[in-house]
């Protein structure tokens, strides 16, 4: 072989480059190990999730769901203190379509279907009106805020009286 060919291809030149070499491939790993060690057994690491006390295991522990027994003979809601607190949001400016309160051509078509059509509507709910039934009024108290709205717009339905 030629000695043109056998050149020194070793990347540290200088002493200063062979330094560098040794911190980074040796000392830097080292004291990345002991950093990892002390964080890994030290007693103040931080929590997943909130602190444990009493409070926080409290209501991780909490059933999702409960029951809520109502009176069965409470006396009804009429059709205005329904309304009042359940109607009046949407009925009494128009709400995405709704009929307002009072307003005889916007009920007379749906007093035209009946009663029973209306009151099907308020507890299952018809486009962007959820579904009434089974929230905090009775579905006859319900039925009572479709007759007062139905009546004070022009309909002449009778109250329905408790079974």
């Amino acid at each position: 072989m030629s000695d043109e060919h056998s050149e020194d291809h070793n990347p540290i030149k200088t002493p200063k480059q062979m330094l560098y070499a040794i911190l980074f491939s040796f000392v830097v790993p080292i004291f990345v190990i002991i950093g990892l060690v002390y964080f890994v057994t030290s007693a103040n690491k931080p929590s997943a999730g909130a602190p444990d006390t009493p409070d926080t295991i409290s209501a991780r522990l909490t059933k999702v769901g409960h029951v809520e027994i109502k009176d069965a003979n409470r006396v009804l809601k009429s059709g205005e203190e329904v309304y009042k607190g359940q109607c009046t949001t949407c009925h009494s400016i128009g709400v995405a379509g709704s009929p307002k309160f009072a307003d005889a051509s916007a009920w007379g078509p749906r007093i035209g279907k009946g009663y029973e059509a209306l009151l099907t509507s308020a507890l299952k709910g018809k486009g962007v009106m959820a579904a009434q039934g089974g929230g905090e009024y009775e579905d006859q108290e319900i039925g009572r805020a479709v007759i007062y709205m139905a009546n004070a717009a022009g309909a002449k339905f009778k109250e329905p009286t408790k079974p």
